[in-house]
């Protein structure tokens, strides 16, 4: 995670936009948190385990008008900061949230098939994963009470809040880490996540499908 977490912020660092990055840690054992400060970032503790107080912590710590969450096996490709940019600039955009296009950083032929799909799901379903980012006004995202705290699909669960007809697809690429597809196999992975959202749909916890899920 420590390479992925220095390439993700050295995209960030050469934005031009002025951000104020937060980590917040879940409690790793590795160098994120040396990583983070060694990058000029701010590093906050989530007192509960799990990705939605994460994200909600690294929200909270924050005071600026928009909010970009992003994963931290996730680099957004060269040019985002123009997207964002221009995207956060319009006010009819206020009341809306914007996602990236998800790209995996291998050249496996198996994973373009699988961006086709995820563009396809979130064009007919208005379902962007975490993975893609999410950009929305603090505004908004306060509006909506932020992220949940859930351990999963907290993601899922918000961008239904958010509407699909309120959601963007913004012109630029996160680039994903795929090593949990290379690690799973790109069958058995995405039926994983397949599974996991339908049970959810249909009532599972999201504690229950953790155990699913995986790593």
């Amino acid at each position: 995670m420590g390479n992925t977490l220095a390439r993700t912020l050295a995209a960030l660092r050469d934005s031009e936009l002025g951000l104020q990055v937060v980590i917040c840690d879940g409690g790793s054992t590795d160098e994120t948190v040396a990583i983070a400060q060694s990058a000029g970032a701010a590093v906050v503790k989530a007192t509960t385990t799990g990705r939605g107080p994460q994200l909600a912590a690294g929200a909270n710590a924050g005071a600026a008008s928009w909010i970009l969450f992003l994963h931290a096996d996730t680099v957004l490709a060269p040019g985002w900061n123009t997207v964002v940019r221009s995207f956060t600039s319009r006010k009819t955009n206020a009341g809306k949230a914007g996602y990236f296009r998800l790209r995996f950083d291998t050249s496996d032929s198996r994973a373009r098939r699988i961006e086709k799909l995820v563009a396809l799901r979130c064009r007919l379903l208005g379902l962007p994963y975490g993975d893609q980012g999410l950009l929305i006004s603090r505004a908004l995202y306060e509006y909506l009470d932020g992220f949940k705290p859930l351990p999963l699909m907290e993601d899922v669960e918000l961008v239904r809040r958010i509407g699909a007809k309120n959601l963007v697809a913004l012109d630029t690429e996160a680039i994903t880490s795929a090593a949990r597809y290379e690690r799973d196999g790109w069958l058995r992975r995405p039926l994983r996540n397949l599974g996991c959202l339908a049970l959810y749909f249909l009532g599972m916890s999201p504690r229950a499908l953790q155990r699913l899920y995986g790593r």
